[in-house]
């Protein structure tokens, strides 16, 4: 059932959690598995953690603290291999300390903001992401929950046979001995293999050609952020398919402004560029459109939505000016933009008169679509997916609630999944996200995978599959002759290949015994073989379903199945000959 699922996935013509359920409930009809163990997974405290997760990352997102953080964090490279090293760098140190699981939850708006600024598809980022988070949860005991599984199990066993355990000094920095050098190596791969490795699925170039091109001004709010900065720091050049093409200060027109023209309170810039990117200038903190800040509009932002309208042949608006109109006072919603066949409207939004044809972006309150569908004052009204107006005003509130989530995860002893929870309550309490949009963050999609993943790796231990594979593979290993390392080397890929198809933590449980087993039989100390399985269970890479992370970035990078096993294949191999070379001289082989 695993082999076909597996399969499945990789015709790409399945979903992931499609297949994932499917497998699970033929698992539980053959009997394999009981309905309690194999629905454990929705209950699971990862499951739960990742939706809290995703909370916190809404929260972040509409704060604007996302797009702050790429800009500050990560910078502007001129290369994919520069954003690469950017990205993955902090991503490992990061994930030597915090659960890689949140730290991908959080960056994962991030990366795919600054993406789509510095003009590269997500899917050159989002995996390497995934894979330098894992590298990282190499580093230290707290890394990742499957080092505490090995650690836990290792002290208790030496107890257990009478033998010294390691201090705390080793237990937590040990699995660094080997990590370090393998991530080291790990990023080096990524850094130089990934770029011609990975696809380029989203070809957004495509889409600017084609889409609807809107004519929109901004002003700089005075006393604001974007005051003395130029036009490239302040990430006005970053957003794909937008031109800034005049800014009108004092009376005077600069046309087609350089990217060094620094910024004045009171400049008004004319940009004309596509609806996604338009509606991303509406994040950026000190601007704001020029007729919504005309009106000095005080509602709530909160309160706020974009729309767009088409003006039909029978409009009583055709004819007027935006200002004309009085959209403000008629509509209750403020002109942000025009589009017009594609043409650049060189006149302000209240001198543009409105024609047959034109469409709309509108800033209105909520509720706006359903109560001019049938009007004739506009056609085709429809709201912009997915946009809130950035609450700028609580981002320090984000940052503090994603300060105390870090050290509650770092050094508190509650466990991760109460942590991440109150993490996420404290976004919606302290306004950095509504109720509404923390429960349309939270992606249905992963975390019916995720937990079926977890029921099926239930099935292989509870069926004895998983036990009877992995010993079968060291029984061929020592049959051969394949010495010491050979079996250390068997016993990584052992644990790699059960950590594809179950948790990493699900493989840990289930190797540990046979490592044991493994080394008492070769009549050497267990020491090696217990860090060398810490290893093993971290090479995920080879699929999206070996690991939560990957899960996280496969819908979002647009990637196919067979991405991983073509980019995490070659890696995987490198480090399992890699930690088999240098363990034996970090962890001695000696008899027991």
């Amino acid at each position: 059932m695993v082999v076909a699922v597996v399969a499945a996935l990789a015709t790409n013509r399945v979903a992931v959690e499609t297949a994932m359920l499917t497998g699970l409930l033929a698992q539980i009809l053959i009997g394999a598995v009981d309905p309690e163990s194999a629905l454990a997974g929705f209950a699971h405290p990862a499951v739960v953690a990742i939706g809290a997760l995703f909370v916190v990352a809404a929260g972040l997102s509409e704060t604007g603290t996302a797009t702050a953080a790429a800009n500050l964090l990560l910078g502007r490279p001129r290369s994919v291999r520069g954003a690469q090293l950017r990205l993955i760098v902090p991503i490992t140190l990061l994930s030597a300390f915090i659960n890689n699981t949140p730290v991908v939850a959080m960056y994962l708006p991030i990366v795919r903001d600054w993406a789509k600024r510095i003009r590269v598809s997500p899917s050159k980022l989002l995996m390497p992401l995934s894979f330098s988070s894992i590298l990282g949860g190499q580093l230290t005991l707290v890394g990742s929950a499957s080092n505490l599984i090995v650690m836990g199990l290792y002290v208790k066993y030496l107890a257990e046979i009478g033998l010294d355990t390691p201090s705390s000094q080793l237990q937590f920095w040990g699995p660094a001995l080997m990590g370090l050098p393998l991530a080291g190596v790990g990023l080096a791969y990524l850094i130089a293999a990934s770029p011609r490795l990975l696809p380029e699925r989203q070809q957004l170039a495509d889409e600017w050609d084609s889409a609807r091109r809107y004519t929109v001004q901004m002003d700089v709010l005075p006393g604001s952020a974007a005051v003395g900065a130029t036009i490239e720091s302040a990430g006005l050049r970053s957003l794909p398919g937008l031109f800034l093409f005049e800014i009108e200060r004092g009376g005077l027109v600069i046309p087609a402004p350089g990217p060094a023209t620094t910024l004045r309170a009171g400049d008004r810039l004319g940009f004309t560029g596509v609806l996604d990117s338009v509606v991303d200038l509406q994040r950026i903190r000190g601007l704001a459109p020029t007729q919504h800040h005309q009106d000095d509009e005080q509602a709530s932002e909160a309160a706020r939505e974009l729309v767009e309208a088409v003006i039909p042949a029978s409009s009583p608006l055709a004819g007027q000016t935006v200002r004309q109109a009085r959209f403000r006072t008629v509509f209750n919603a403020a002109v942000i933009a025009v589009h017009r066949s594609g043409a650049l409207i060189r006149r302000k939004v209240g001198d543009i008169e409105l024609q047959h044809g034109d469409t709309l972006l509108l800033e209105t309150t909520p509720g706006f679509a359903e109560r001019y569908r049938n009007s004739g004052d506009f056609c085709l009204v429809s709201p912009v997916a997915g946009f809130a107006q950035p609450r700028h005003d609580r981002m320090w509130r984000a940052l503090a609630v994603t300060g105390v989530l870090v050290a509650g995860v770092a050094f508190t002893a509650w466990p991760p999944v109460v942590v991440c929870l109150c993490a996420a309550l404290l976004m919606i309490l302290s306004g950095c996200v509504g109720v509404s949009q923390a429960f349309e963050a939270v992606p249905l999609q992963v975390l019916v995978a995720v937990a079926a993943a977890l029921g099926m790796g239930a099935a292989l231990a509870q069926s004895g599959a998983a036990t009877a594979v992995a010993a079968t593979l060291l029984d061929l290993g020592q049959a051969f002759g394949w010495g010491h390392r050979g079996m250390l080397l068997a016993l990584v890929l052992s644990a790699s290949a059960f950590a594809q198809v179950i948790s990493k933590n699900g493989a840990a449980a289930l190797a540990f015994p046979i490592a044991m087993a493994t080394a008492r039989e070769l009549g050497l100390h267990p020491e090696p073989f217990a860090f060398s399985l810490i290893v093993g269970c971290g090479l995920s890479f080879l699929s999206p379903i070996s690991y939560q992370t990957n899960l996280m970035v496969y819908g979002p990078g647009g990637y196919r199945f067979m991405d991983f096993p073509k980019v995490g294949l070659p890696l995987t191999i490198l480090l399992a000959v890699l930690c088999v070379l240098l363990c034996p001289w970090i962890f001695p082989f000696r008899p027991l």
